[in-house]
């Protein structure tokens, strides 16, 4: 239950440059999705910083997906989200973007603390929208927060990049990480462990939950007898759609009649929707595959209690909300060995997760799981245990932290290795 807001409450301002808009309805759901929840007990506002530079406009006539933009302003769920662009050059630069992301959003910023909307800034992702969220708070005299979200793992390995990261994490007051592996990452880039604290994504089970299967496959006009995959994200490399599909020959010769599900579009990361039906055509799958396009998470359940197994082989990961809303619909996993997915498929009972790139693991894990008999009560029940509202209760908590500490002060340290997934 959430705790009733006060006049003493801080005022948070969500910085993500990955933030849905009507010109991107799919962007960092799962940001707005964990914040907008604290904003029903703390009032809040979100800036958005959205790249820009003078002839992007012309790049997409080419790339008619690339740099979308986003409007000046929305109002969401009651919560004003203001979208300013800075400048940022394509694939050059990139070391810089901490500074130009922060120049843009400075009057935007300034204008929220004078009017008395900014106490705490809570950026999402460490480079470089954490880089620009500290360095504002320097510039503003704010605490700033820092969530880690699954990008640290990549930037930390890079020499141009790693700098910035650290910079960030280093000026930050709190730092919250979606996963242990995260949290690692900012350990081993020299963060103080009391500074770091793993706060994982939760669930909505108003939202998933399973429903009949036969309901839901005669919905998608399924066969009810046949075995059916189901892998949902952007249509990205990353994700590994492309890795389930190779494999579908072989496991359709094992289950005649198995169908893959493929939920998903295009997002800021990427868009590989055609070379995926190319690869489906050559391997003469298209009766096998069913590409069922983006869908809004109140529609998920439909193709999830459809299906006999999720699987995400993808290469890299933070936390996948998707592999809990997966088993809240009653669905076993199978998922790569990387971020935070061990840490979610944390039993037998729930699924397998196999090294990356391994396709033979893969292919044996799938073929097994579709042969198993899960127990899907326990599947859910897992789910259960990790809801939004005890999530929500910490982040709460540490934000009104912040409130009483002066600019520059320190707040009280964490405990260490404290860990708050359940």
């Amino acid at each position: 239950m959430a705790d009733p807001a006060s006049p003493s409450d801080p005022h948070i301002v969500v910085f993500s440059s990955l933030f849905p808009s009507a010109l991107q309805p799919g962007a960092g759901l799962f940001v707005r999705e964990r914040m907008f929840r604290v904003g029903v007990q703390l009032p809040m506002a979100v800036v958005a910083p959205t790249p820009w530079f003078p002839l992007q406009g012309l790049l997409r006539r080419w790339r008619p997906g690339f740099r979308p933009g986003a409007p000046r302003h929305e109002l969401q769920s009651g919560h004003d989200v203001w979208f300013p662009r800075f400048f940022s050059l394509p694939g050059a630069l990139k070391q810089l973007d901490g500074w130009f992301m922060a120049l843009g959003a400075l009057p935007r910023m300034w204008r929220l603390k004078r009017a008395g909307r900014l106490d705490v800034i809570d950026a999402h992702f460490g480079f470089p929208d954490g880089r620009a969220a500290t360095l504002l708070g320097r510039w503003l005299g704010i605490p700033v927060t820092i969530t880690l979200r699954g990008t640290e793992v990549r930037h930390a390995r890079d020499p141009a990049l790693v700098g910035g990261l650290r910079a960030a994490l280093l000026g930050a007051s709190r730092v919250f990480a979606v996963s242990d592996s995260l949290r690692r990452v900012a350990l081993g880039l020299g963060i103080a462990p009391d500074r770091v604290r793993v706060v994982g994504n939760g669930v909505d089970l108003t939202r998933f939950q399973p429903m009949p299967r036969d309901e839901a496959r005669r919905q998608l006009q399924l066969p009810a007898d046949a075995k059916v995959l189901i892998t949902v994200g952007a249509l990205v490399e990353r994700k590994g759609f492309h890795r389930v599909i190779e494999l579908l020959p072989a496991l359709r010769a094992a289950h005649p009649g198995l169908t893959y599900l493929v939920v998903g579009g295009a997002s800021p990361e990427g868009d590989i929707s055609a070379q995926l039906r190319q690869q489906v055509q050559t391997l003469g799958l298209t009766e096998a595959v069913r590409f069922l396009g983006p869908l809004a998470p109140d529609a998920l359940r439909v193709p999830l209690s459809a299906a006999d197994v999720f699987v995400l082989p993808t290469r890299n990961e933070g936390w996948a909300n998707v592999l809990l809303e997966a088993m809240a619909c009653g669905l076993p996993v199978v998922a790569s060995d990387v971020g935070g997915n061990a840490e979610v498929v944390s039993l037998p009972a729930l699924g397998t997760v196999v090294p990356f790139g391994d396709a033979a693991a893969l292919q044996i894990a799938v073929d097994a799981a579709l042969r198993t008999t899960w127990d899907r009560e326990a599947l859910v029940a897992h789910a259960r245990v990790n809801t939004w509202d005890q999530r929500v209760q910490v982040l709460a908590g540490e934000f009104r932290a912040l409130q009483p500490a002066a600019p520059g002060a320190a707040a009280q340290p964490l405990a260490e290795g404290r860990h708050d997934h359940a």
